[in-house]
Parts: structure tokens; sequence; C-alpha cells
């Protein structure tokens, strides 16, 4: 198994070619994430450095109780926000979004950023 990178909030690891990350806690409000993992990738991380080409991008918020008044849409926006120029250079390179809610036993928001791969048809 792959080492997380990171003591805080905020977790990342490289597991083949996805970039993982785990953010401990879930509030209600998106801006809180973008600085807060702009400044783990800022301080701590020294895995990958931003690719071109496509990108898929799943984002999974794991709640206790009832779910969270927060907007999946303005989440995916900050956490895309603070993974460009890490994962990928610029955001318009997410070709696949995934975003949803799950209850859970912990509060945490996991992501996972992969290659996009276009299966023929």
């Amino acid at each position: 198994m792959v080492d997380w990178i990171g003591q805080g909030r905020v977790r990342a690891r490289e597991v083949d070619a996805a970039l993982e990350m785990s953010i401990q806690g879930v509030t209600t409000q998106a801006k809180y994430y973008k600085p807060l993992v702009y400044e783990f990738f800022r301080k701590e991380w020294r895995g990958r450095r931003p690719a071109f080409g496509d990108f898929a991008v799943e984002i999974i918020l794991r709640h206790v109780g009832e779910a969270p008044l927060l907007d999946l849409d303005n989440l995916a926006k900050a956490l895309l926000d603070a993974i460009k120029g890490y994962a990928f250079h610029d955001d318009s390179q997410v070709a696949r979004l995934v975003v949803e809610r799950r209850a859970c036993d912990v509060e945490r928001i996991d992501i996972r950023v992969t290659q996009h791969v276009v299966d023929a048809e």
C-alpha cells in the first residue's frame, strides 16, 4: 500500500496513475476547501507535477447523519480550483466529473484524479 503524504486535515498519495486525496471533516462553506487544499500542495506535496491531456475527477462527500446544506457544484468548483496546477494545468482539462454525497460513519471528502480514457464505441 502506498503511504499518504500529509499530517493535517489533507492527505494525498499516488496509486498507480491516480492521484488520491482525503480531506477530513465537512463544512457547509465550499470556499473553505480551496485555501486548505492549495496550502497542502504548496507546503507538503512533492509528488507528480501537472500534466496535459484529459482527466477524470471523482469527488465523494461522506457525511454522518443529515446531509450538509452544501451545493455539490460549488464544492467541485472550489476543489478543482485548488488542485489546478498540481494534478492538471487547468480545470478545462477535466473531461469527466463525478460528484456525489454519501452517508457514512466518518465525515470526509475523497478525491480521485485519473487520466480520462475514452472507450471506442
